[in-house]
């Protein structure tokens, strides 16, 4: 299962999107997170759906890989389920009745909407990761959010954290699967036993986790500071982010699907 996590990982290519502005990925990005809050019902969703196989298919993206981002959110997908399931009341008469449990029409709908949402939210955001490079990333972040310099903010170092942090999920996954392993042939029951057992045995992986994680931010550090680097300030990029057409005919199919999605609201209130 540990292995399974691709969050922060870049699959590399040479496909539109691949060569996309990482400023206009990310901007896109945020608003098809929006849009899935806002499509409030079946065909707003399929159309999201859509969307995104679409853009995968053209990114070139294996299904397998797809599969690996999602199935580490499986038990939260189906625990937010169940509470729209059961919870969820309804006008109509309950489908399912026992004890304080009922289930309505309308829960069985948002139930699978809420499903689907979070799926799309996951593989969504996993896409941007999966073709945009963590240094590239890096310059979109910096730039997007150059406006806060204005107010004395440390706009350059934001970005560096948040992309170290992002590129470092691989890395101490990695970690986190040997140490365990290391556990295990050491006799550790990592996967049997009862909850507080298990939690209990977690403890022999957390802390020499801990200790791994200060220890690559020390050499992380020390190299940063050994190549001179300080900051932001001065600091030339061998790449500069510019504009293409191809950017701009992409970010127009992308309006025209939220514009979509957002006329399925209209037209499912109209009827």
């Amino acid at each position: 299962m540990i292995r399974d996590i691709t969050i922060g990982q870049y699959y590399g290519g040479n496909s539109v999107l691949h060569k996309m502005d990482p400023r206009v990925k990310m901007v896109l990005t945020i608003a098809y997170i929006v849009m899935l809050f806002v499509a409030a019902n079946p065909a707003g969703l399929v159309i999201s759906m859509l969307f995104l196989a679409l853009l995968y298919m053209l990114a070139k993206i294996p299904i397998k890989l797809i599969w690996k981002s999602i199935k580490p959110i499986l038990p939260i997908i189906l625990f937010t389920a169940v509470l729209n399931l059961f919870f969820m009341t309804g006008q109509s008469e309950p489908i399912f009745a026992w004890w304080i449990f009922k289930i309505y029409r309308e829960g069985i709908r948002y139930a699978v909407l809420m499903a689907l949402r979070i799926i799309c939210l996951i593989a969504g955001t996993s896409l941007l990761t999966y073709t945009t490079s963590p240094i590239v990333l890096t310059d979109a972040i910096e730039q997007l959010l150059y406006p806060l310099a204005k107010l004395h903010l440390p706009v350059h170092e934001l970005a560096m954290m948040m992309t170290i942090a992002l590129r470092f999920i691989p890395t101490l996954i990695e970690e986190t699967d040997k140490i365990m392993n290391a556990q295990k042939a050491r006799g550790a029951q990592l996967d049997s036993g009862t909850l507080k057992q298990r939690i209990s045995a977690l403890v022999p992986v957390l802390i020499p986790l801990f200790v791994s994680a200060f220890r690559r931010a020390d050499e992380l550090a020390m190299a940063m500071e050994c190549r001179c680097y300080h900051g932001g300030e001065g600091r030339t990029r061998l790449k500069q982010l510019k504009m293409r057409p191809s950017d701009f005919l992409c970010a127009a199919v992308a309006i025209l699907a939220f514009v979509a999605i957002g006329c399925t609201n209209i037209w499912f209130k109209a009827i």
